[in-house]
């Protein structure tokens, strides 16, 4: 006898949609009380992005009909420095250790500041995040603010980043000093609406492994201790857990190793968690709490108990520069883009992105930009078509402006670069990531 999932009832999406729709016509759009660069370079740098704007979108095109997972895009990477190179930069390819990581760097002494680029895609839905528009407008956000570094000073760079999507490829360069001398960090993200600062979670995961004692499950069960009863009671306990925590907080996991036949007490199970949280400092209490209940299940069933954190680098929750992205809302409404301010749209849609780590290094943003569709949700087959569709196109020349001239600004306006940094230090300044996340 078989039966179909019952369908969730969408009515509170609808009535979220609504209550969005609503405050994004009554929201207020984010205005910036610096000058930035002059007028003259704003007009140069968006007069040469539209010109070569063919290559921004020939890009966006390439990489999203050629999607490569993390660490494995070998091909996007390989595109991204052939298009510099016609455009006159070197890029090196496989920098602080990574082989798909890039820099290019225009510029000589004065202040750093880098646009970064993601290209990694996802497994059967491929660029269903956009990052081919995220790597296409940061490509066109460091040539178009490198035709500028002459008037502006200072320097800029483009890192591309591999493995964005659970690979922690940002963290991963950080720690290789990739980093070092970079002042501030400008990229984007393709979304429903456009938005300056919208909430990133930190995420970090844990696989439990359980170890019992195998026994026959009907002649002597009294001799074993059952792994899998062991993972039950953890997937329980987190479950009783998530009544107790903030509501910007997820916990999610899966069991992995169950036991391979019924009439065997299990001697090993697994179970994987994923927990995310807008706090650092709630982010790593939830890691305490999940190794407790881990143990506590470990101690009901006598099995013994491994917990592996984080196979990859632990994401920290984005620590957003409202200075500097007002910079950018302001370059986006000369694009016919109103950029949201914070909880317009509601901020629980939302995921975890390595760029948190960086935020916590130095000054960051990561605005949203809008394609075509407010019901759009990231990680979808709809979204992966709009990423490359004409809507698509729009969003890779908007955001390249929008980056080019931010990082300009942030280089040629010593009042607005120490508004960023008081800004950033007021917040907590730097955090040791590495250490934080051990």
């Amino acid at each position: 006898m078989t039966s179909d999932p019952v369908q969730p009832d969408d009515s509170y999406l609808r009535s979220v949609a609504e209550s969005t729709a609503r405050a994004v016509a009554a929201a207020e759009p984010v205005r910036s009380e610096f000058d930035g660069a002059d007028a003259a370079v704003h007009a140069d740098v968006q007069r040469w992005l539209t010109e070569h704007s063919a290559d921004l979108v020939g890009l966006s095109r390439d990489l999203h009909a050629h999607p490569e997972e993390g660490f494995a895009e070998h091909r996007s990477v390989r595109q991204v420095a052939e298009l510099l190179k016609r455009h006159g930069f070197d890029a090196q390819v496989g920098v602080g250790g990574l082989d798909t990581a890039l820099l290019a760097t225009v510029g000589s002494a004065g202040p750093h500041v880098a646009v970064l680029a993601e290209y990694d895609a996802l497994p059967g839905i491929g660029h269903g995040c956009g990052h081919n528009i995220i790597c296409s407008a940061g490509v066109g956000g460091f040539l178009g603010a490198a035709t500028a570094v002459g008037a502006a000073g200072g320097r800029v760079s483009l890192v591309g980043t591999p493995a964005e999507e659970g690979g922690g490829g940002k963290e991963h360069l950080a720690r290789a000093g990739v980093f070092d001398d970079v002042d501030a960090v400008v990229m984007l993200h393709p979304f429903s609406h456009d938005i300056a600062a919208h909430p990133f979670l930190g995420r970090r995961q844990v696989e439990v492994v359980f170890r019992g004692i195998a026994a026959h499950a009907a002649a002597q069960p009294f001799m074993g201790r059952n792994a899998l009863d062991a993972v039950v009671a953890t997937y329980q306990g987190v479950a009783a857990l998530r009544q107790h925590i903030p509501s910007t907080d997820r916990v999610h996991g899966i069991i992995t190793d169950g036991g391979q036949r019924a009439n065997v007490v299990p001697e090993r199970a697994a179970v994987l968690f994923y927990f995310r949280s807008a706090d650092p400092g709630s982010l790593r209490d939830l890691a305490r709490r999940i190794e407790a209940i881990a143990h506590g299940a470990a101690s009901m069933t006598g099995c013994g108990v491994e917990l592996t954190w984080d196979q990859n680098p632990g994401y920290l929750p984005i620590r957003h520069n409202d200075t500097l992205a007002a910079r950018w809302a302001h370059h986006q409404s000369g694009r016919g883009r109103t950029s949201l301010p914070r909880g317009v749209v509601p901020e629980y849609i939302t995921g975890s992105t390595d760029l948190g780590n960086l935020s916590y290094r130095m000054p960051a943003i990561h605005p949203m930009i809008a394609l075509e569709g407010e019901s759009l949700s990231l990680h979808t087959a709809e979204f992966a078509a709009a990423a490359g569709s004409e809507t698509g196109d729009r969003a890779v020349l908007d955001g390249a402006i929008g980056l080019a001239c931010t990082a300009v600004d942030y280089l040629a306006d010593e009042r607005l670069r120490t508004a960023v940094h008081e800004e950033f230090e007021a917040a907590g300044g730097a955090v040791d990531v590495a250490s934080f996340l051990e």
